[in-house]
């Protein structure tokens, strides 16, 4: 601790060192002991900002409002540590990710990234690449909420594994720390009552079946012919019912019932929507129209149900969120910390949620969240409204900012950073908005050369794949018309000015990361963000870019 000093005394120093017994009680309500590295890094950021404060000149004033920066960007959804200077590989670890025919799917957990591997579920610490720790899994099991590596938002507080087939299904739960509950056998009589078993948010298992006899279902005028065009309306089917268990004891912990609704014919066929648990039951009707089909796409913020009749959206706890339109007409999406639930008929609109399901307010047009933005709260809101040519800012609760004209169609929210809001448009121009205007601050479309002796821009009509922040830079990852691989720039977030860039467009399809390469080869996969930490996830590896 720091001692005051008197008039012209140096300031004095009590310093605790790391090296009290491990068994020491800490104390009524202090945290709870370090469990990770990222966690020590960040103690040892911390002390040496302070020391620059107290001990410094203005240069290290400067020095440790950077470290501040870099600590709560570590804490930010999409936040990277640093970009001020071109990234290289830090490490990489060879195995691969989503074995089989498995897509490369991750979660974050707490401070590290999770894949699906040959090893089973493997754990990689973003700050050395060393594996944090492996659940073995057999080769069958099915672990979730993971998404692909260019989702906004892979965080979890918990990932369920599902396993086997028959009298020895069961399931799993894995927190951050790698630790399992007991395996629980999964009994057949469950899926019967229940229906069959999906990963779920949260440590749970979900459950869906449709209720009712087969009787309740109206075909109306639907018609389909030979070739699979079908017409007119199903009137009337039977009512969907989800159900969340929890995944270590099996207890109920909500169930929703979700009402079938008239519904166009082409929503009612076996090719709309996905099967719910790998199951191909359903109710089958003259061989096209399909009136029990639905699907589900769940993540650790929603669980989002599609199919005949039905179209919901449910939040982690059982809070079913509607857009009020009719199944196909609208959607929910997660939004920052919130929802959206939007209709697409007509202009659209969306009402905005809190992350508890709670109601916000409206906005007009597509809603869009930033892609990366140096706030750990929820950010601006944007609504597109592409047929009006109107581009709209709102808070975050939906009070409107501002209203200005579309430059080009295909929008996209990459970042809010300081006092800018940077959007792509489809036409290949970055834009950077002020916040609290809209008033056009810079513009890049890659005509700036990346040296003196380019003689251009190599961002043409590349679009961009993901953005990230680090609290003054933004980082875009591009992707060339061309293919090959990603391209990488940094822009001044005030300035739009490059920072630093390199281009992508090597004419490969595969990756493995124990070849190093970024400035040969550019990036082959999807970026995740982790504990500060830029990680390109690819089929054969993962490699850290620092």
């Amino acid at each position: 601790m720091a001692r005051e000093p008197a008039d012209g005394d140096a300031f004095v120093f009590d310093l605790v060192g790391d090296d009290a017994p491990a068994d020491a009680d800490p104390g009524p309500g202090a945290p709870p002991p370090s469990d990770g590295p990222g966690r020590r890094r960040r103690f040892a950021a911390q002390t040496a900002a302070v020391l620059a404060i107290v001990l410094g000149t203005g240069v290290a004033v400067d020095g440790a409002r950077d470290h501040a920066r870099m600590e709560r960007m570590r804490d930010v959804p999409g936040g990277v540590a640093d970009l001020s200077s071109p990234l290289v590989e830090a490490w990489a670890w060879s195995g691969s990710v989503g074995p089989g025919e498995s897509t490369t799917d991750v979660a974050v957990l707490g401070d590290v990234l999770a894949v699906e591997s040959d090893d089973g579920l493997v754990a990689l610490d973003p700050g050395s690449g060393a594996v944090a720790w492996t659940v073995p899994l057999r080769e069958d099991a099915d672990c979730g909420p993971m998404v692909p590596p260019t989702s906004p938002d892979p965080a979890t507080s918990a990932l369920v594994c599902l396993q086997g087939t028959g009298a020895d299904r069961e399931v799993v739960a894995v927190g951050p720390d790698g630790v399992l509950s007991a395996s629980r056998p999964l009994d057949a009589s469950d899926s019967r009552r229940y229906g069959l078993p999906h990963t779920g948010p949260d440590g749970t298992v979900l459950r869906a079946r449709r209720v009712g006899p087969p009787s309740a279902v109206d075909l109306g005028d639907a018609r389909c012919t030979p070739a699979g065009d079908c017409t007119g309306t199903v009137e009337a089917g039977r009512d969907l019912v989800l159900r969340a268990e929890d995944a270590a004891t099996g207890t109920e912990r909500w169930s929703v019932t979700v009402p079938f609704r008239a519904v166009d014919a082409t929503q009612c066929t076996g090719t709309f929507g996905a099967s719910w648990g790998r199951s191909e039951t359903r109710l089958v009707i003259n061989g096209l129209l399909t009136p029990d089909t639905f699907g589900g796409r769940v993540t650790a913020g929603l669980v989002e149900l599609t199919g005949c009749g039905v179209q919901a959206a449910v939040t982690p706890r059982g809070r079913v969120l509607s857009t009020g339109a009719e199944p196909g007409r609208g959607g929910v999406t997660r939004l920052g910390g919130g929802y959206a639930a939007t209709r697409f008929d007509g202009v659209p609109r969306a009402t905005l949620y809190s992350a508890d399901g709670a109601r916000l307010g409206e906005v007009t047009g597509y809603p869009l969240a930033p892609q990366a933005t140096d706030e750990a709260e929820r950010a601006t809101v944007l609504g597109v409204d592409e047929p009006g040519r109107r581009l709209r800012a709102y808070d975050g609760d939906g009070t409107p900012r501002w209203d200005v004209v579309l430059q080009s169609g295909g929008q996209q929210f990459l970042a809010q950073v300081g006092g800018t809001v940077v959007v792509s448009t489809g036409a290949g121009s970055v834009r950077g908005l002020d916040l609290g205007t809209g008033e056009e601050r810079w513009v890049w479309d890659g005509s700036v050369p990346s040296s003196p002796a380019d003689d251009g821009g190599y961002f043409g009509t590349a679009s961009v794949v993901q953005a990230f922040t680090d609290g003054e830079t933004v980082l875009l990852l591009t992707e060339g018309d061309t293919g090959g691989t990603h391209g990488l720039v940094a822009l001044d977030a005030d300035t739009g000015a490059v920072v630093w860039d390199r281009p992508g467009g090597a004419a490969v399809t595969t990756f493995d990361p124990a070849a190093g390469g970024l400035g040969e080869q550019g990036v082959v996969g999807g970026l995740v963000a982790v504990d500060g930490t830029l990680l390109e996830v690819t089929p054969r590896g993962v490699r850290a870019l620092r």
